[in-house]
């Protein structure tokens, strides 16, 4: 996919990643962005930078969201080429997290996945052709010491991906998944205020991811790693199980 004169949408747009994937995207000729952020004032200022749309106070784990969005953006551009459902949340703690946070984990990093395909599908199929980009994390592919939420909705965000691409690759419909380790945004120095900052040593900036994006979008590549060496850990996921989750709790006990 080449991004010049694209109509894009991205969720989350208003900070770290998503503000990156913006402004990444107007440099690249973007015809149209709409900046979707719960931020109001976030989404308004990307948007400016970007000469976008602004749609601020925009929940993503509301059902109502996603064709609202979409409604406004065909309705002014005739069509959406790129929707980038980008927003997501995390939460420290395991199994004995609260349910209301279990719930919101589940509804941000999954349920908007399954929004914003719902809604942007079918203006989608009726041309013939578009693409979705889901920020997942290199948790989906791996796992998160510090967090069951983020684990186990990351895989299922991965999971969802996988399953579009399989229903609709055929069908003129691209799907990508962004799964980076460490990115400096607010959730990484959030999670590194709080004692955990084991992923700060390979954080990139998020103005590294977004042009990982574009390549990766160029080649329509499922799998869009900005950090290379995830691959590597999948592979030895995959190559011996038990393995690597002793691995993993001497990871975790390491940085307990």
């Amino acid at each position: 996919m080449t991004l010049g004169d694209a109509v894009v949408v991205v969720t989350g747009g208003g900070n770290g990643i998503g503000r990156a994937l913006c402004r990444r995207f107007a440099a690249e000729g973007a015809r149209a962005i709409a900046v979707v952020d719960l931020d109001r004032d976030a989404a308004h200022e990307v948007a400016r930078d970007v000469h976008g749309i602004a749609i601020g106070g925009a929940d993503v784990a509301d059902p109502a969201t996603a064709p609202r969005v979409v409604e406004r953006v065909v309705g002014e551009h005739g069509r959406i080429d790129l929707f980038c459902s980008n927003a997501g949340v995390a939460v420290d703690g395991g199994e004995e997290t609260s349910i209301a946070e279990w719930h919101r984990s589940w509804d941000v990093n999954v349920m908007a996945h399954v929004h914003a395909a719902r809604a942007a599908l079918p203006p989608m199929l009726a041309r013939g052709g578009g693409y979705l980009l889901q920020t997942v994390s290199a948790a989906g592919l791996l796992t998160h010491m510090q967090s069951a939420t983020y684990a186990v909705t990351k895989h299922a965000s991965l999971a969802f991906a996988e399953w579009l691409s399989i229903a609709y690759g055929d069908r003129g419909i691209a799907v990508s998944a962004l799964c980076p380790q460490g990115v400096r945004t607010s959730m990484l120095h959030r999670a590194a205020a709080g004692g955990r900052t084991f992923l700060l040593d390979t954080a990139l900036d998020p103005d590294r991811v977004a042009d990982d994006v574009v390549r990766g979008l160029a080649e329509e590549r499922f799998l869009i790693l900005p950090h290379p060496e995830v691959a590597e850990y999948f592979r030895r996921k995959a190559d011996d199980y038990d393995r690597w989750l002793r691995g993993m709790r001497r990871l975790r006990a390491a940085h307990a």
